[in-house]
């Protein structure tokens, strides 16, 4: 598979999201099947796995790590700290230094790994100095833990001010033809030389069109919570979904092959996550890499899904709360 940068780190086009490994995210996973379809992105050439210690609260850092033992050589492994718990709906946040010391050597320990390949603050409490987190990520480096660091879902201030104190390697965003990138983050990262990592770079789905109503979704499927998702916002959303799959038949493709060429097509410093649990899917979504899009067909692309057109915000409102600190 070809290769892009993240800042100074080398990855795949097309990495993984493994937050689907664990239960309770997208209804009912087995620890076998992602395993399987974890060996599959390693042989395909994908080199980057997403994780974070909230995960299963545990279970996807421990599932990934018992799974790359004994390929490590071929995996660019990055994980995230932050996210502590909910209070109700709303996520608990702690970005401070002491827990950055303390959550890398429990991340290191599920893992079973000696350092993270890239180690990202998940979500930003905006009480604690950006300046105060990053000195003790670096400090991390320093230690040989971790070798890059990363933010995500925080504001271009931010990153002009994290990047001062250490070198950003990444920003890990929602990205997607629903979710457009800030046009003062975007221009932020490509000034300072940050990659950006689009996670639900398919719309949580949408793009699939294998959902329809809220009624397929499994119980514990978290996208009955997003207001994209809610049945005022659904068809609308959806329509604009089928546009997309038209232009995909147009091009021989598929819809999710065409957002993730899009992404792909933004820039040379962009690395999309796609998260499947199913082989096919994982196929499918590498397929992306190949496709080459012209300008006329990023123009069809782009409105096929207006920005302005998208229903609903991407979180509940407790959950934008966490975002653009």
């Amino acid at each position: 598979m070809d290769k892009r940068t993240l800042g100074a780190l080398e990855v795949s086009a097309l990495g993984l999201g493994c937050m689907g490994f664990s239960p309770q995210v997208y209804g009912p996973a087995t620890d076998v099947e992602s395993a399987e379809t974890i060996n599959r992105a390693l042989d395909l050439g994908v080199t980057l796995l997403d994780t974070a210690d909230m995960y299963g609260m545990g279970h996807n850092e421990e599932l990934v790590g018992r799974t790359i033992a004994g390929r490590r050589d071929e995996v660019v492994l990055a994980t995230k700290f932050g996210i502590t718990g909910r209070d109700g709906a709303k996520l608990v946040v702690d970005s401070s230094p002491d827990y950055a010391r303390k959550a890398v050597d429990a991340s290191l320990g599920r893992l079973g790994l000696d350092h993270i390949d890239l180690y990202y603050l998940h979500r930003r409490n905006p009480d604690v100095p950006i300046e105060d987190t990053m000195g003790a990520l670096a400090e991390l480096v320093q230690a040989g833990k971790i070798r890059h660091i990363g933010l995500s879902e925080v504001n271009a201030q931010t990153l002009r001010a994290a990047h001062e104190v250490h070198p950003v390697t990444a920003l890990q965003i929602e990205y997607s033809l629903f979710t457009r990138l800030d046009v003062d983050v975007d221009s932020t990262c490509r000034e300072l030389g940050i990659g950006v990592v689009p996670y639900s770079p398919v719309g949580r789905g949408m793009l699939t069109s294998t959902v329809r109503s809220l009624d397929e979704l499994a119980e514990d499927d978290f996208r009955r919570t997003l207001p994209q998702w809610q049945p005022e916002n659904l068809p609308r959303n959806l329509a604009l979904a089928d546009k997309v799959r038209a232009v995909a038949e147009d091009m021989g493709a598929t819809p999710v092959q065409v957002a993730l060429a899009w992404l792909l097509a933004q820039g040379k410093h962009i690395v999309p996550i796609p998260g499947t649990r199913k082989i096919p899917n994982l196929e499918e979504n590498v397929g992306a890499v190949d496709l080459t899009l012209t300008a006329e067909q990023k123009e069809a692309i782009e409105a096929a899904v207006p920005a302005d057109q998208v229903a609903g915000e991407r979180y509940p409102e407790s959950g934008m709360a966490s975002v653009g600190h």
